[in-house]
């Protein structure tokens, strides 16, 4: 029997839709159903033993509901299941290794709304996206059996395990004398039952910030990467003289920083700091960063000795091209850090945070001091403007057919990785369509604001002309 979804929740690295509308828990067991199908048609263990799985899920209200109906759709289709209950997603991937499992799924939204909900989905070590999302999506909407043989359920306890693992490894940061005071908000998710613990076993001094649990999120949204969900933490900063700011999305892959002058510290030149660091002791290596990110970023990598490489936005795509290229560090604006050195490749904004507390323990110099060689230049943060799921995609490929018959623009590199992004000499710009959510996402960034003005006013000229056609109605950006 065929299942009735709505087909907009298969997102490029992730399924995600607004609970009890678009997901449900007939939806999360057939999910349980279909990936136990997809999980041992592609492993032939599977003839031999049942395959293991951990499932993990953030606080979100529907999120418990959604992993008992997840689990019992696994376990119908023949999978043991480890549950590790409420935990980060970095812990999550962490127990792929761990425990050496077949493979992984997280009930969570990230960042989104707490009215959303979804599913991060790894299949062996890696998170899938793309055509094995759609491949997902076929077998769930065909109505995947039960298997002849029941699995079992077991649980296990990761946040200790992993919380020994990350001290262990960074104990030298006790003998920092500098970095001593940090203000964490967790934004009432998944960070807040994890980090505090760690940081204070590593004699940081914590103030906290929304770190208790809570699927409402009723003080903001967990999105590390939207200045308006920062006012708190930047004034906290202030108000205690602290180091350094911290924030968390929902479930802990991704990291803000903010300055000890209260600003934030974009995520493209974090990777700045992270790549230095890491050139200083493994020079020549490969650095990824998404299209969103500086063009300061890539040219400085490669000033330094590394090899820099432009590649999608999304956590998906940047650990699987650390696996494709053998790169030790990928991440970017939208604030996942990727480490596959000393590391397992995958994103974890708690580990980021000590590799960012580890650099500030070895240097005499503030996190704004270490930013001092980055050339000068004028850049947006991330714009985004709300489109419908089903038009966006085809709004930034008319954007791009447009631009290609523009004969009025002077010399420019055209890249079409990931929408488009356009470099001239002396700044660039993006348009593409958001992978989470429904909208368009833009930036752009110059060597002078009056370029930088341009620059933006050529690609809203391009994006209005196409909604003038289109739908009738210009855009503006703000």
């Amino acid at each position: 029997m065929k299942l009735p979804i709505n087909p907009l929740v298969f997102r490029e690295y992730d399924i995600r839709g607004i609970s009890f509308l678009d997901l449900s828990n007939t939806f999360a067991e057939s999910l349980g159903l279909a990936y136990a199908k997809l999980i041992t048609g592609k492993n032939p263990a599977a003839n031999r033993k049942n395959l293991t799985i951990a499932v993990g899920k953030d606080c979100r209200l529907s999120s418990d509901s959604y992993e008992e109906a997840l689990i019992d759709g696994l376990l119908a289709g023949g999978l043991d299941v480890i549950r590790l209950g409420l935990c980060p997603t970095p812990l999550l991937y962490f127990s792929l290794y761990n425990l050496d499992l077949d493979g992984a799924i997280m009930v969570t939204a990230s960042h989104n709304p707490p009215d959303y909900n979804g599913f991060k989905v790894c299949v062996g070590k890696d998170t899938i996206y793309g055509k094995q999302i759609i491949e997902l999506r076929t077998l769930i909407e065909n109505g995947a059996g039960p298997a002849t043989k029941k699995g079992s359920l077991s649980d296990f306890a990761i946040i200790p395990i992993y919380q020994k693992f990350i001290i262990n490894q960074f104990q030298a940061i006790k003998k920092d004398v500098k970095t001593k005071k940090v203000v964490v908000d967790c934004g009432n998710g998944m960070a807040s039952i994890v980090i505090t613990e760690i940081l204070r076993s590593l004699e940081i001094e914590v103030i906290e910030l929304y770190c208790d649990l809570d699927g409402t999120f009723p003080n903001h949204l967990p999105d590390p990467t939207d200045e308006r969900n920062l006012v708190d933490l930047k004034k906290a900063v202030k108000k205690h003289s602290a180091n350094f700011g911290l924030a968390y999305d929902g479930d802990a892959d991704r990291l803000g920083v903010i300055n000890g002058d209260g600003q934030l510290i974009p995520g493209d030149d974090l990777m700045f700091i992270f790549s230095q660091a890491l050139l200083k002791v493994q020079p020549n290596s490969i650095v990824i960063s998404e299209v969103k990110a500086s063009s300061r970023l890539f040219s400085e990598i490669k000033k330094k000795g590394g090899v820099p490489l432009m590649w999608k936005v999304g956590h998906s795509h940047l650990k699987a091209k650390i696996r494709e290229t053998g790169a030790l560090l990928a991440g970017g604006l939208s604030g996942h850090f990727c480490f596959a050195d000393r590391y397992f490749g995958f994103d974890d904004a708690i580990y980021a945070t000590l590799r960012l507390l580890e650099v500030t323990s070895d240097s005499p110099e503030t996190l704004s001091q270490l930013l001092k060689d980055l050339p000068l230049s004028f850049s947006t943060p991330e714009i985004r403007i709300k489109f419908e799921d089903q038009i966006k995609f085809k709004l930034v490929n008319q954007v791009k057919e447009l631009f290609k018959k523009d004969t009025s623009l002077e010399e420019f590199i055209f890249t079409e990785i990931d929408g488009i992004r356009i470099d001239f000499k002396d700044g660039w710009g993006l348009v593409r369509a958001s992978n989470t959510q429904p909208a368009l996402t833009l930036r752009f960034e110059a060597l002078s604001e009056k370029r930088l003005a341009e620059i933006k006013l050529i690609f809203e000229k391009a994006i209005n002309k196409i909604c003038q056609k289109m739908y009738h109605s210009p855009v503006y950006l703000n």
